[in-house]
Formats: C-alpha cells, structure tokens, sequence
C-alpha cells in the first residue's frame, strides 16, 4: 500500500511504500545470502572458491605454468580482471595457495619469498612487489584439457572474457588440501588427506563403489605433520557423513643433555603463539611447575618450540599435562559441505567420490566430444583433398584461370563436388604444396584418422572404458605427485591416558578461609618462613587448615548454597598477601557470604550443623559428592533457623552446645540420625525453655573444663547442666544473670 507524504507534490520520489519485514528480508538479505555461499565462501566439486579459481586460471593463462616466476603483484593486476574485490584480497588468497606459506599438503603455487607460515600468526607475508609466483607442477593436472570445452565457461563480472565456471581436475582436490568457509547461516570445513592415498582409494572406487574406504584412506594428513589419534567409529563417521571430529597432537623430543623438550610438530589448527601463550599462562599460574624457559626457536630449518624443564622432570607426565592443558593437542572440526550444481549439500567422502566421478565423466565426454569434432572436421577436409587427386593440374587450371578471386571457391566446388569448407581449404594449400606427393601423404592419414574417430565415438558410448581412463589418470597422479604421510597415526588405545587429578601436582598446603571471604592458599615452605597473616582491617581467620593441592573444597555460604572447586584453581599465595575474593570466583549473589570451608577427602565423614533452637542436624559428606561434577548446590543445610555453627568431622566424636552460655552438655555424634535430607531442620539434641536459645557450638577438645564427665550425657535431647564460674571463665563467656 501507498501513502504521499502529507505536503509533497505527486513526485514518485516522495512516495513510502509500506512492505511487510518478512518482504523486505527476502527481497534484500536473501540475494545477499546467496551470493556469499554460492559465489564466495564455499566450495566446489573441483575443490576450489571462486577466488581461488580465478586467480590460478589468470596465472594459466598468463603462461606460468611453465618459465620463469613473474612478480606476484603482476599476477594480482592481472586477476583482477576477474576478480574485483581487491589486490590484498586477492594476495591474500594467493599466499595460502603458496608452497612457502605451508598451509597445503599440495600447494599451487611455486613461490619464492616470504610468504608467512600456517603455523604462525606473527609471521607476516612480504608485500606482493617482494614476492615472486609461477604455477606448481601439480597444476597441469588441474589445467588438464580446459581448452577443450571439458568444462563450461562464462563471461566475467563485466564481460570483457571468459572464465572457467569449475577446473577440470584430474583427481579429487576437494578431499587433498584443507579448505575452511563461512557463508550466510552455514559453513564448510574440509580437512586434507593424503593425495596419493586419496588417489589410489579413488581409482579402486571407479572400479568398485562397495570398498571400505578406512582401508585405503588411513587418516586425514596436514601439511603441519604431528599425530592423529585413530578413532575407527570417528573417522568412519566422518567419511561416511561428513561430519564429525578428530584429534592431533604435536611431536616432540626430549634433549637429555640440554633439558629440555623440542616440539617440531604442531596440530594444524593452532600456531606457536597460542601454544607459548598458554604454556606461559599454566606457568604463571603455577599449575605447571617443572618448566623453567619456554621460547620460539623456529628457524630456516622448520618450525621448533623449546621447552627447558628442571632437572629430574618425569618428560612423559609433563606432556601428559600440556597435551591436556595446552594446543598441543587440538580438535579437527569436519563439515564436509560443498557446492553441487550450484545447491550446499553434506557429504562424506564416498557421496564426494560419487559426486567427483560424475563429474569428471562428463569432463571426459566433453573432451572426447571435442576430439571427435576437429579430428571429423579435419576427415572432411582430406576427403574433400582426396577428390582433386584424379586431377591435380585442372586445380592449378581452375585458379589460373578464374579471373576474379571470387569466383576461385565457386569453381573448384562445381568441378570436383566439393563443399565451401573443403574448396577453401584446397584453395589455401600453398602452390609449392599442390603436387601428387604432398597430397597423398595428407589423405594417406584418412584412414587412420577415421580409426580414431571411431575409437573416440566408442569410447564415449562406452561409460566402463570412459571410468578406465579416469583410473589411469588417478594412478598416473599418484605415481608422479605422491608423497609419504606427514601426519603419523597413534591408535587411541596406544595414547596412554592419564587423570585430571594425576595432572595436579600433588603437594601439601594450607587453606585460609577469612570473615570477609577471602581465601588463601599457602604452601608449608612459605608458611614456615613468614607465618604472619595478613589480613584487611577488622577483619579475622575463621577456617584453617592443612590438606593436599588435588583436593577438592566445599565452601558453605550463609544462603544455604554449596560451592566446589578444585583446590588447584587458586594460585599459591603468601601470608603477606590478603588472598583471592571468593565473591568473584566462585560467581556468588551480591549478598551471599561464605561462611565455611572444608576439604572433600573424598566425601568421608559428616557435617554437623547447630542451630540456635537447640537442634542439630547430621548430614553425611557422600551428600555433596555429584556424578556430574556441578560447580553448584542448592539447599545444602537448612537456613530456617540462625546458624550457630557447622563444623566437619571425620568420625562420630563428643561436640559440646552451650545454652546462653550458662548451662552445657556433652554428647556423641553417635546419637544424632543421619539425615538423608541435606537441607533436614536437624533433630533436637537440647531442649530449651522460653527465651532461651543455643549461642555457642564446641567441639569436645576444644572446651576446657576439668570435669567434663559432670556435662555429659548418654541420650538426646537433653537439658545439660549449668556451667560451673571456673569453666565459664577459662571459656571466656560472660556472666549472665538467669530471669
């Protein structure tokens, strides 16, 4: 619907259309979206981006296939021509096309210069007027028979010249350099696999498309080398979906002599800045102890991280560590999605093969098609030449004598029935070449010519003789490009696997919990030599004590909730320093307090709660052990009364309650019921009478008193026993008066 703007004049300019968003989307973002996974960031059958096809068909056609190298910033005025989103995009795409970028276990391009690393993200690529390019050898199969129609051409972005819409690739690339793409609403992600391997497995699946791929193709391979660690069910997912993940891990090699670890080989999804990064963070952090130095040593010789350790490091635990901690090993993300006829589809390696075969008959077909056409044009032309044999000299008459140059096709049509085609042809033969000799050792080839022709014809009606040149072209690329695996193979049960909790350097600590909620971890080393604690003003100890650095802490907060984390998290601090604020680690609510902490021991033992109203609730630790290892617990003791205290205990033993600090009682744990609730009222283990309410909790050796069997008792609940002055005076409470 329309509407005028309310003053303007009958102008089309001053018109608002009203269009529903959904219209508006479709109209716009649509086009958009589908230009950027059809034209831009997906792949092909061929294995290539449209940017990466045009720039290697510029340099074709440039003649750099063969010859020198020209400069690279020639190649990128030339491309272009066809591509024109820009010369640092286009050098961009020509530098991982590179050999000496390394991002491809089969690069493209021959170059000479500094062209950056794969493996590196600091290592910048020299500008293109630096840089020099030519086409690698491997291009001439991808380049095989493009000039005879094997594939479809279109015009440019301009239509000044053509441009192939795919390349005629005589093996299947799309599977043998890694190829990764974000579109509109989905992506791509190819690994590489080893060409000759893929060569080989692809030729015996021509022949036979019911073959088990996993027996040719071990793994996929990386132009980066390290370690895929074989999953049989992973990578037969993979291969059979196209989708899934593996893992790879770097090599290394201890130096016993210099101490200290090469690494040489790294996963190709991360680089030496990332890995040093982390290494360096796991040492600040000091949950990686045993490393001294850790430098970036690569060179002209290949990529190299070194690693100095300390004296008499077990190597194999700490690379158990930093294979675990660190981009030492990495995932392999798969999505093998490309372009076919123009449509995004998912396919594992045997639909790309299918896909590939299909595509490279028609290739074939069109190219015996072609040779069937110019060797049939050139039989009808010796045919036409095999006529004016009877009379050579009335040729030479007819020319001589026809006066007007016109008229020379005409008459040699009309005296020796031939067509326009083959009167022209004889008419070019040159007049030292009109004799009997010259034109019977040209018709002398009909014959073989028409063998050709026929073999060609039945060839192309043939499909089993057309897949019988595909695997000889196959095995011809594998015998003359194929190169050993890069990427070793370790079988996952071979990996030896170590836990999380043999990862943490075991060592004794000491733990500090404050009022405030500040918490210290302290070694005994560091304890010993300055034992002064600081704290902020006003402010107390209220938990300590000793425990291991693979232990697991159970902090209480005053809500009620349960919080765990792994003793190893907190960095080893000394007492001159006030801690970490558990508000900002543990991610509490703005008014949550911590109020208690203690150490798992593997969840032995029981947490006694006191409440003022005289009842005590007994919870077992095993309560706070959780299969799935959450952070978080809810209602981990009750909070509808006022906590006078908890405290953890290992075994059942006498604690002591203290009622307005003028009567007392001892009892063992023994005779409270465990409670199968954690957040369970407790039960009633001193009875109170109005007004009166429990103020203090001990536990037994923690009350000083020289006749102790006077407040005990053998059943709960109980009204305990008044406290003698001398036993409220070496306890420090105050005296009250009873009302």
């Amino acid at each position: 619907m329309a509407k005028k703007i309310k003053g303007s004049s009958d102008v089309e300019d001053n018109i608002i259309i009203e269009q529903k968003i959904t219209d508006t989307l479709e109209l716009n973002y649509m086009p958009y979206a589908m230009s950027v996974i059809v034209s831009r960031a997906i792949p092909e059958i061929d294995g290539f981006k449209p940017s990466h096809r045009k720039l290697l068909y510029t340099m074709y056609k440039m003649g750099l296939i063969k010859g020198d190298r020209t400069k690279s910033s020639n190649v990128i005025g030339q491309t272009m021509k066809l591509n024109p989103h820009g010369d640092m995009a286009i050098y961009e795409t020509m530098v991982r096309l590179t050999e000496g970028n390394g991002a491809l276990i089969l690069p493209f391009v021959d170059s000479k210069g500094n062209f950056g690393k794969q493996y590196s993200r600091n290592m910048a690529f020299a500008a293109a007027r630096y840089t020099e390019v030519k086409l690698a050898p491997i291009c001439e199969e991808v380049f095989q028979d493009i000039d005879k129609n094997t594939v479809e051409f279109v015009d440019n972005f301009d239509g000044s010249m053509k441009e192939p819409l795919l390349l005629p690739t005589t093996f299947p690339n799309i599977l043998v350099n890694p190829n990764q793409g974000i579109a509109v609403g989905m992506a791509s992600s190819f690994c590489s696999f080893n060409l000759r391997e893929i060569c080989d497995a692809a030729a015996e699946y021509v022949k036979n498309s019911n073959i088990d791929l996993l027996n040719y193709i071990k793994a996929p391979d990386f132009s980066t080398g390290g370690e895929i660690i074989y999953n049989y069910d992973e990578l037969k997912k993979i291969y059979e979906t196209g989708k899934g993940s593996f893992k790879v891990r770097a090599k290394y090699k201890f130096d016993k002599k210099n101490s200290c670890i090469d690494i040489y080989e790294i996963p190709y999804t991360t680089t030496i800045e990332a890995i040093i990064d982390k290494i360096i963070q796991l040492v600040k952090t000091n949950k990686i102890k045993e490393i001294t130095d850790v430098r970036d040593e690569t060179d002209l010789n290949g990529l190299k991280i070194t690693i100095d350790v300390k004296r008499n490091t077990d190597i194999e635990k700490l690379m158990y560590k930093l294979f675990t901690m660190t981009p030492l090993t990495d995932s392999f993300s798969c999505n093998f999605n490309l372009l076919i006829d123009g449509h995004p589809k998912t396919l594992g390696v045997y639909g790309i093969f299918d896909e590939w075969i299909a595509f490279r008959i028609k290739s074939i077909k069109n190219r015996i098609k072609f040779d069937i056409d110019k060797k049939s044009e050139k039989e009808h032309l010796l045919e036409g030449l095999s006529k004016i044999l009877v009379d050579i000299d009335k040729v030479i008459r007819i020319i001589k004598n026809t006066e007007k140059d016109s008229e020379v096709i005409p008459n040699l049509m009309k005296a020796f029935d031939l067509d326009k085609l083959q009167a022209e042809f004889v008419a070019e033969i040159k007049l030292r070449n009109i004799n009997k000799e010259y034109i019977l050792n040209r018709v002398n080839k009909l014959s073989k010519l028409k063998k050709e022709i026929t073999k060609l014809k039945d060839t192309l009606s043939n499909e089993s003789k057309v897949k019988n040149i595909i695997v000889k072209q196959l095995k011809n690329v594998s015998k003359k490009y194929g190169i050993d695996r890069k990427t070793s193979i370790v079988y996952e049960e071979e990996v030896k696997t170590v836990s999380e909790e043999e990862l943490i350097e075991d060592y004794p600590v000491n733990i500090f919990l404050t009022k405030e909620g500040y918490f210290k971890k302290i070694t005994q080393v560091s304890l010993r030599m300055f034992s002064e604690q600081k704290l902020k003003e006003d402010d107390e100890i209220v938990v300590s004590e000793e425990t291991s650095n693979r232990e697991t802490l159970v902090f209480f907060s005053d809500k009620g909730n349960v919080y765990k984390i792994k003793l190893s998290m907190f960095s080893d601090t000394k007492a001159s320093s006030i801690g970490d604020y558990l508000p900002n680690i543990l991610e509490m609510e703005d008014d949550e307090k911590i109020i208690y902490v203690t150490p798992a021991r593997d969840y032995k033992g029981y947490m006694i709660f006191s409440f003022e109203n005289g009842k005590i609730a007994k919870v077992s630790m095993n309560a706070y052990e959780t299969k799935m290892n959450r952070k978080k617990l809810i209602n981990a003791y009750s909070i509808k009364e006022k906590l006078v205290r908890m405290v953890r205990i290992d075994e059942d033993k006498e604690i002591v309650l203290i009622r307005d600090e003028d009567k007392a009682t001892i009892f063992d744990t023994s005779l409270l019921r465990e409670l199968t609730t954690k957040s369970s009222s407790g039960v009633q283990a001193l009875s109170l009478k109005k007004n009166s309410k429990v103020t203090k909790m001990f536990l037994e050796d923690e009350f000083i008193s020289d006749n102790k069997e006077y407040y005990k008792t053998s059943k709960v609940p109980t009204t305990g026993h008044f406290l003698k002055e001398q036993d409220k005076k070496q306890n420090g409470f105050v005296v009250q008066l009873s009302i």
